[in-house]
């Protein structure tokens, strides 16, 4: 009898093992065989590099490379933000934080990652953007660095509670050898704390600029919308995932829009996978130099 429900617990946790696998592949195969038809008609380079985005024009013209600046300029201003105040929170939380402030910290941090991605779009159009807009004398308080505000606020919880577990896995025989030959509590930090725990503290970071670059509804509503090249943060932007939340819903099926929007999403998939490829690198390499196995 024993034997039986192990083995039904053995299939019922293969099952779902494999069917993530499952959905991962067949995301991939939608997104290449809706995406390709684009390429196929106008060009790989001429789709990735081209400077203008006007779909509904007579002839279109369906140029990414604005809104492929536009995601990375958001997104390196989120990082900006969130990997100090992700870092430095899980530093202060793990290794200087008596346990009244865990206690109380920990928790704000869960709760800022449970709130849904259109509530903080919602607080920075209503607040963020006007309060912008009236310190920095801008036209409109839609902008770049807005979203990138709101994306490195939103980004700080992820960065965080990775960096904060990853932390917490350093041994604490390497805290101690650290003190016994002398160093204080800053040099244990910097040279003996945040090396061990490398590996999770760049996956974390890495991971929270996924999360930001890969983030719909909060720059829809922040960024301003404008799909130009931008030169400045302040101006009006718009990323990658915010054309196809915009316009998948007015686009006809099977029209050479609709597959554009969909080779969008395929080099945006491209491009987080890229992110968390890099992510296992450099966590593996962190794990074999400290021989704490593959």
């Amino acid at each position: 009898m024993h034997k039986k429900k192990e083995k039904i617990i053995r299939w019922v946790f293969s099952i779902l093992a494999f069917s993530s696998l499952f959905f991962l592949v067949g995301i991939t195969i939608t997104l290449f065989t809706s995406g390709l038809p684009v390429f196929r008609e106008k060009g790989i380079l001429e789709f990735i590099l081209g400077k203008e985005w006007y779909p509904t024009y007579n002839p279109p013209a369906f140029g990414i490379l604005p809104l492929i600046m536009a995601s990375f300029l958001v997104t390196i201003g989120a990082v900006m933000i969130c990997v100090p105040l992700g870092v430095g929170s899980a530093l202060f939380i793990n290794e200087l934080a008596n346990h009244r402030q865990k206690a109380i910290l920990k928790p704000i941090i869960e709760i800022l990652a449970s709130i849904p991605s259109i509530v903080y779009g919602f607080f920075g159009m209503v607040l963020v953007a006007p309060c912008l807009q009236k310190i920095f004398h801008l036209p409109v308080g839609q902008t770049a660095f807005t979203g990138s505000l709101v994306l490195g606020i939103m980004a700080t919880p992820t960065v965080c509670s990775i960096s904060e577990d990853a932390l917490s896995f350093v041994p604490q025989s390497y805290r101690e050898a650290s003190l016994a030959l002398g160093g204080n509590r800053w040099q244990t930090l910097t040279r003996v704390i945040i090396p061990a725990a490398g590996s999770g503290l760049s996956t974390g970071i890495i991971l929270g600029m996924s999360r930001a670059i890969g983030e719909t509804m909060t720059v829809l509503m922040v960024t301003g919308g404008a799909a130009i090249i931008p030169t400045s943060f302040f101006q009006p932007v718009r990323p990658m995932t915010a054309t196809i939340a915009a316009e998948m819903g007015e686009t006809v099926v099977g029209s050479i829009h609709y597959h554009a929007l969909f080779a969008i999403g395929l080099v945006l998939f491209l491009i987080t996978l890229l992110f968390n490829i890099i992510a296992e690198i450099i966590s593996r390499r962190y794990r074999l130099k400290l021989g704490l196995g593959r």
